[in-house]
């Protein structure tokens, strides 16, 4: 799918939805206001999309293994890009659901939001996601966003925290995904935040073989990586601390179209909400960066051993 057929569909944005509170935090009702029933029906399957990393893939196709198993027919989309693009294809109706993360959800719609407790955020993100869409309990998995240097750079610079870069301005090289160039969670916010001036931006990806490569190279000096990447334990990266909490909480929680969240989508990813830790994601993440595992085959594999499939 190229991106002008996924934009192809978007409408825009209505009124906003009234609340409801759930085990899991805050979610919005349809549109005929019934609580938890979403209004929506997945008797004609579910087209899953997914982000252009690792992980966004894995819990892609661990929603279709547990939506599969619960009678509902999948379809996954892997890898279509970013925010920029999922977003408009989730409204135009080219892809159903997409897994998602608080914080940095919540900052692409709002950007001025100051919400960063869970609950607070999932109530924040009801209110201002656009109407047709709506965000399902949050899980137990949680993946960040890091700003992550090398030893070397470190002790070189005397870096431990997002506020000792702007001791820096100028000099230092930063990589990461090219939308981060514009996010809040990013070059912006690290400038409005810490007063951060880098001397280049260099795009390359999230969190994959690129920016990590660019770090151990020296050919970037601070790279902006996921808090469940394994290479930064191996290699010893230093993640630089956020004192002043740029970096919201990012619980993965699901983004899905009133048209297709009835109960048994609910249900069934509400079950592997409540089974998937952060450590596991982790772990899987390891499984296809590593071990070079297809996404798909570590997601089956783990939704069967923790009996999620049996139906």
């Amino acid at each position: 799918m190229n991106r002008r057929t996924l934009l192809g569909g978007l409408f825009a944005a209505a009124s906003v939805p009234a609340l409801a509170a759930c085990s899991s935090g805050i979610t919005s009702l349809d549109g005929e206001g019934n609580v938890g029933s979403g209004g929506g029906s997945s008797k004609n399957g579910i087209t899953i999309g997914t982000a252009n990393f690792t992980e966004n893939q894995v819990l892609g196709y661990l929603y279709a293994a547990v939506l599969d198993a619960a009678g509902v027919k999948t379809n996954v989309r892997p890898n279509l890009g970013t925010r920029e693009i999922l977003i408009p294809a989730l409204k135009g109706g080219d892809i159903d659901l997409l897994p998602e993360y608080q914080g940095a959800l919540l900052h692409y719609i709002d950007p001025k939001s100051k919400a960063t407790e869970e609950g607070e955020m999932q109530n924040a993100l009801a209110m201002a996601l656009p109407a047709g869409l709506q965000v399902l309990p949050y899980g137990m998995a949680e993946d960040s966003d890091a700003f992550a240097v090398t030893r070397e750079t470190a002790d070189k610079y005397g870096l431990s925290s997002l506020a000792d870069l702007k001791k820096q301005n100028g000099r230092l090289v930063i990589g990461a995904a090219p939308e981060v160039k514009k996010r809040e969670v990013g070059v912006v916010g690290l400038k409005d935040v810490y007063g951060v001036e880098f001397k280049e931006f260099k795009s390359l990806d999230s969190s994959g073989p690129l920016v990590k490569g660019a770090l151990k190279k020296g050919d970037v000096d601070v790279a902006n990586l996921f808090t469940t990447d394994t290479d930064i334990q191996a290699n010893g990266w230093v993640v630089l601390t956020d004192p002043k909490n740029l970096v919201p909480g990012q619980h993965v929680v699901p983004l899905i179209a009133d048209r297709k969240a009835d109960s048994t989508v609910r249900k069934a990813l509400a079950e592997l909400g409540n089974v998937l830790t952060t450590a596991d994601l982790t772990e899987l993440n390891r499984q296809v960066d590593k071990d070079k595992k297809d996404p798909e085959d570590v997601a089956n594999t783990y939704a069967e051993k923790k009996g999620l499939t049996k139906k």
